[in-house]
This record gives C-alpha cells, structure tokens and sequence, in this order.
C-alpha cells in the first residue's frame, strides 16, 4: 500500500508502515505538514494490517523545525480563543494508538525535536543532533516539549537543553535516554523497515 498525504509519503510494507516526509533537505514543518501527518497515523490506526510506524525523512535533516519564512506562520491562530491549529494537529498525533519510531537520521532542532519526542521510541546515529533552540529564537519550547522532554531525561538535563540551546549529538542522547537506540546513518530508518529474518 502506498498513499500520499502532501509532502508526506506512506507505504505499508507487511505490518509496518513508513511515513516519509518529502521536503529535502532541511524537512521544515508548516501547520499543513503536521496536518498531513497527524491524518496519515489516523488512516494507519484504523488499518488492522498496520501495527507500528516509523517516521523518517528525506534530505540531510530529519527535520530542523519550523518554517517561519513562508506561507502562514505557524503561530498564528484565528482569534485570541481559538486554539492554534498547529498544536491542534500536533495533539492528534499524540492520541494515535499504535507505536511510533522515529528514524532521526540527522537534526532535530526546535519544533523538529517535538516532533521527534511526539514518537513513542527514537533511533539515531553519530550523525544525529536534537536541540531544543528557542531560547535563540526568543519564543516558548513547542510541541509539548515542556511535558516529553523533562519525562524522557529528566528536569535538569532538560533545562540544560532549554536555556543553552545547546546541540546533543547521537552518542549523548542515547546515554541520556532521549534515544533508545544507536545505529549507523544507513541503518537508522532499515532497522524498523526492513522484514524480520
């Protein structure tokens, strides 16, 4: 089975599907992206061939957060009461049922590590780097990283990531917990993807 949802490509191979997103190199995000994906994961929980799903990307990033320059912002809502449709999105993926692996082949920085933590488990390689860099951008950690990021390596490490902005690469981020496994660039995304023996 293949479908595409946008720029999000998904293939269901035996049990397992693969939601690519298509936007090389950097793979930013836009409300119609997380849109995308949250409706993809919809469709795959209700498919009883599919039992776990692993979201990777296209390009040298798994994806370097938001896109601020183009199109609509992603912080921008319709009135003061109404809910931003990005978070709106975002909540939808995280009620999705069946189990999430992101294959973070390269950055995850901001709204992009969000959508990393967003999974259930994580894969990364030497070549991996999350950082939390809102701090430098001057706006609120998004996504619900408040919540994910502290449960995963705790309050301090987290606030670490937080204020400095600074970049954790594959082998730090296994030791903490933030990834749970550590593989080689080529085999971040065949690890989940590939059949069984």
């Amino acid at each position: 089975m293949q479908n595409t949802f946008g720029d999000v490509a998904v293939e269901l191979s035996g049990h397992v599907a693969t939601l690519e997103i298509c936007r090389p190199p950097h793979n930013f995000f836009d409300v119609e992206l997380i849109e995308s994906l949250a409706q993809a994961l919809e469709m795959l929980d209700e498919n009883t061939a599919c039992r776990a799903s692993v979201l990777a990307a296209q390009g040298t990033a798994f994806c370097a957060g938001a896109n601020f320059n183009d199109g609509p912002s992603v912080l921008d809502k319709k009135d003061a009461d109404a809910i931003n449709p990005l978070y709106a999105a975002a909540v939808r993926m995280f009620a999705c049922k069946k189990p999430i692996v992101a294959a973070v082949h390269g950055t995850a920085a901001g709204g992009g590590l969000g959508l990393a933590l967003a999974a259930d488990f994580r894969v990364c390689c030497a070549e991996t780097r999350f950082t939390a860099n809102f701090t430098r951008l001057g706006i609120h950690p998004g996504f619900g990283l408040t919540y994910t990021l502290p449960r995963l390596i705790g309050q301090q490490r987290a606030n670490l990531m937080f204020y400095s902005s600074r970049r954790i690469k594959g082998e730090q981020a296994f030791e903490w917990g933030l990834a749970d496994v550590l593989t080689s660039q080529d085999k971040v995304c065949l690890l989940y993807t590939s059949p069984s023996p």
